[in-house]
């Protein structure tokens, strides 16, 4: 399958403001009470479930793989820019980071224990999210996990600075009614949601969902 035309755009950007990004965005320590407290219990589930290893999808700069792993979970992280995963690869060496793109992993069906996808997906035009969140289900072990964790809304946003730095990526922000159905429709089976107002230096109402596949 060719790449979609979207990527190029959001690859170039993040590869412009990858420096930019690792200093101008806190550590997950930092994060709200409830969006690590999600993380937190995402981890003691897939730990637990012991069914493969978990991929923190759009991982940038790797913090939260290594957050992650801090929570005892076996992580490796995947981003559509080289330059993050360099960033990555240099901060945690002990870690695994590969190029990649979420409409096409390079896994294999059934092999994951887990799928983080931590504000990472609102940069995919809606048209295209039904082929990520299938290729999620498709990676994902029965039984196995995804937290998915985005800004919610109703708007297309097209910024031509971010963190400082020329950037030509869009963002689609969705209800959360329309991505727990898009996962569902997917085969995922959302098991809980966190919808919160805007808290701290997040300016825009943001969600979590926790999604399995069945057995």
């Amino acid at each position: 399958m060719a790449e979609p035309s979207y990527l190029t755009a959001v690859r170039e950007s993040y590869d412009t403001v990858a420096v930019d990004y690792v200093e101008r965005i806190p550590p997950p320590d930092a994060m709200d009470p409830l969006s690590r407290a999600m993380l937190a219990g995402f981890a003691e589930i897939v730990r637990t479930a012991g069914s493969g290893p978990v991929a923190d999808l759009g991982c940038g700069p790797g913090r939260v793989t290594a957050y992650l792993g801090g929570l005892g979970v076996s992580a490796f992280g995947v981003d559509l820019s080289p330059k993050m995963v360099a960033l990555a690869r240099q901060a945690y060496p002990d870690l695994r980071f590969a190029v990649g793109s979420m409409t096409a992993l390079e896994t294999g069906d059934d092999e994951l224990g887990g799928i983080l996808a931590w504000y990472s997906t609102h940069h995919t035009p809606p048209r295209w999210l039904p082929t990520v969140f299938a290729e999620f289900h498709r990676a994902l072990a029965p039984g196995g996990h995804l937290l998915w964790g985005d800004f919610v809304g109703d708007e297309r946003v097209t910024p031509t600075q971010g963190y400082g730095r020329p950037v030509s990526y869009e963002s689609y922000l969705l209800p959360l009614d329309r991505v727990t159905g898009l996962l569902e429709e997917a085969g995922l089976v959302v098991a809980a949601k966190l919808e919160q107002e805007p808290t701290g230096r997040s300016k825009r109402p943001h969600a979590c969902l926790l999604a399995r596949k069945p057995v």
